[in-house]
């Protein structure tokens, strides 16, 4: 019974050291593939103000005046709200007779609707610290893989629902329309056409990835003009691996504005979807008509469930997905290749797949 007993505890200790390594090993191999390098040593002092707090403190019944002193605190900005972005044409005029004001800019600031829009937002947003906090991990890595650019000051807008999430005004300035991250169950946003596939990009968390998002494509716009599929894959693929490099933190789900189940039926049918476009010729197809749905938001993808499946679980840009696992190869295989060289060179999209070495699970 003892020499039955010490062989079974012998055993369970062979099985515990073999289970203990090749959790190490496993963890390893993703700590390799998931690298997050040490920042601590860059400093970034993000600049950020409350754009919409300071426009709706002014008093209704003195605006101009309160413009001229909101001038001195947004001299490079204030008149390109007013007259760009808002379109009321008040070209810095500060008067409260002009029709900019009168007619444009007042409404905004004392009707009910807006009134209630920026008070839903003091509510979401009493502060932005943990927003600016997750900027400043991204702008830290950015800079890391990226020692030559500049840290744009961060403007906090109101915009009134204009569907405009962030954005850049120039190489200094960057702009966050916190009316477009107020959370999926805002009540207007399917008001103003925003579809429920959409939710994700509604939420505070997805903040990071629209701004670093833009910012990548000032960088690098995506060029459409007779490309294929597999281009346009992995054009979106870089961005997304781009992303995934400066917000290592964030989850899939959030990065590629996704569900969670249509992460995980992405995980399990990465296969599929690359048999699906090569049995269905569309990989290197340029019909806008065909492609397109594969790589921008939509309800689902098209074909790639039965019909009769009432609840699909595809993302619509599934292709955005399989192009980021292709990038994820190609850099996996070509490891002496730096995130800025990849989203600079210009390889074609079949000597970019023949060098990934891509190989679905």
């Amino acid at each position: 019974m003892i020499n039955k007993l010490g062989k079974n505890l012998g055993l369970k200790k062979v099985t515990t050291s073999l289970a203990v390594v090749c959790l190490l090993i496993f963890q390893s191999c993703k700590n390799e593939s998931e690298y997050v390098p040490d920042t601590s040593t860059i400093k970034i002092e993000l600049n950020t103000s409350r754009f919409d707090k300071d426009l709706y403190a002014l008093d209704t019944n003195k605006i101009g005046e309160g413009l001229k002193k909101l001038n001195e605190k947004y001299p490079d900005f204030l008149n390109y709200f007013l007259d760009t972005i808002m379109a009321y044409g008040i070209n810095g005029n500060y008067n409260d007779t002009v029709t900019g004001i009168r007619e444009g800019l007042k409404p905004f600031l004392v009707f009910k609707d807006f009134k209630e829009l920026q008070n839903a937002i003091d509510i979401k947003y009493p502060n932005t610290q943990k927003t600016d906090e997750q900027l400043i991990s991204g702008f830290k890595l950015f800079k890391y893989y990226y020692p030559n650019v500049a840290i744009p000051k961060i403007l906090y807008l109101n915009m009134g629902l204009s569907n405009w999430p962030s954005f850049p005004v120039d190489n200094t300035t960057f702009c966050i329309g916190l009316d477009m991250f107020l959370g999926d169950d805002f009540k207007h946003y399917r008001s103003i056409g925003v579809h429920e596939y959409m939710n994700a990009h509604l939420r505070p968390s997805y903040i990071p990835v629209s701004v670093f998002g833009a910012i990548y494509k000032g960088m690098h716009p995506l060029k459409m003009a007779e490309k294929n599929l597999l281009d346009l894959m992995i054009q979106k693929g870089k961005e997304q691996y781009f992303l995934h490099k400066l917000l290592p933190s964030i989850p899939d789900s959030t990065l590629f504005g996704y569900k969670q189940k249509q992460v995980e039926w992405c995980n399990n049918n990465e296969a599929l979807i690359y048999n699906f476009f090569i049995q269905n010729q569309l990989l290197y197809s340029k019909e806008a008509q065909n492609i397109m749905p594969y790589i921008t938001d939509g309800p689902f993808a098209r074909g790639l469930e039965p019909v009769s499946v009432v609840e699909k679980s595809t993302p619509g840009s599934v292709g955005v997905w399989l192009g980021y696992r292709i990038v994820a190869a190609f850099m996996a295989n070509n490891k002496s290749v730096s995130l800025k060289q990849l989203t600079d060179q210009q390889l074609v999209a079949e000597k970019f797949l023949e060098m990934a070495n891509y190989k679905p699970r």
